[in-house]
């Protein structure tokens, strides 16, 4: 089977947007390909290194979110980026070769700059991520990379320093492939992309009594100010949601009720609620038992963990010979 390897930073608690962008989707291809998913703990520093407290709450949380996702740990490979050194190991023989403008010019790291600049992200860590994320990668030869059409330029970088290093020293890495999906986008109860460092996301392990007043309190189009008022879906958060949570027959059904005023936004939202729930209560029920279990816990990782240290190890005996290390 062809290797997919895919990480999730460990910098806070997971929410839907998450669920729907990644986990769904890799559950899906444990099935089809010899998965390797990790916990991205150092990656968390990059942008989060003042609160390690964060960071250690966040490695158990995303622990118990990939297995209540759906995650199969006889199916696939899960561990803890950290406990690979050797991760730490290629990203320093790989930022001998790698130019600084190449870094400088990913598209993210600007990005990242302005949306996060009440940090202070001048670290070379920050501008090192891209290489971190390559030494992830390449490690395990990975033949796929599950990634979205907007996110394969950051792909390329990789595969660019992947290309660089098999020039040099012989051909030790396959250049990572893009395995496009199509990832719907999950907007926040604000209307915007939900994300964290927002505050506007809906979280798996939000109580059903907080994603419920979460929805119920979101905005829809403000045209609609009195029951009798019509409105246009396609301007309101809700409705958004609706077509990531919702059946076709149920998105027609509010979008025209909106358009008519034949229902209230309440009612609208009702629905929103009932489907939400549906795609989040297997994963509570699985949380309460994961969160009651932490020797299971333990036990996966550490066998993940192992499994993956393994073939890094391998690995890195081809790049020491490679590079006249041995």
């Amino acid at each position: 089977m062809e290797r997919v390897l895919s990480g999730m930073q460990s910098s806070g608690r997971v929410h839907l947007g998450n669920l729907v962008g990644a986990l769904q989707n890799w559950v899906r291809l444990q099935d089809a390909y010899e998965c390797y998913y990790f916990i991205a703990d150092w990656h968390a520093l990059t942008s989060g290194y003042e609160n390690p407290s964060v960071l250690r709450e966040s490695v158990n949380d995303l622990l118990i979110n990939f297995l209540a996702a759906g995650l199969d740990p006889d199916k696939c490979t899960i561990f803890i980026q950290s406990k690979v050194l050797e991760h730490a190991e290629l990203h320093l023989l790989l930022s001998m070769i790698t130019p600084l403008g190449w870094l400088e010019r990913v598209p993210t790291y600007k990005e990242k700059q302005h949306e996060l600049k009440e940090r202070d992200l001048s670290t070379y860590g920050f501008l090192g991520y891209p290489l971190l994320q390559t030494a992830d990668i390449i490690m395990y030869r990975a033949k796929h990379v599950p990634v979205g059409v907007d996110q394969v330029p950051h792909l390329e970088i990789s595969r660019e320093i992947a290309r660089r290093f098999n020039h040099f020293y012989g051909e030790i890495f396959p250049e990572p492939e893009a395995l496009l999906t199509q990832f719907p986008k999950v907007p926040g109860v604000d209307g915007r992309k939900m994300s964290k460092s927002y505050d506007n996301a809906i979280y798996l392990s939000d109580s059903p009594k907080e994603v419920e007043h979460k929805i119920r309190t979101m905005a829809t189009d403000p045209a609609r100010i009195r029951r009798h008022d019509t409105g246009d879906p396609e301007l309101s958060p809700v409705f958004q949601l609706h077509k990531v949570f919702s059946n076709k027959e149920e998105q027609d059904e509010v979008a025209e009720g909106c358009r008519t005023a034949g229902i209230g936004c309440i009612d609208c939202k009702k629905v929103l609620i009932k489907n939400v729930f549906k795609v989040l209560e297997p994963i509570w029920r699985k949380r309460e038992q994961l969160i009651n279990n932490p020797d299971q816990l333990k036990e996966i990782v550490d066998k993940g963990t192992d499994k993956a240290r393994k073939a890094a190890q391998e690995t890195m005996v081809l790049v020491r010979k490679a590079m006249g290390l041995v």
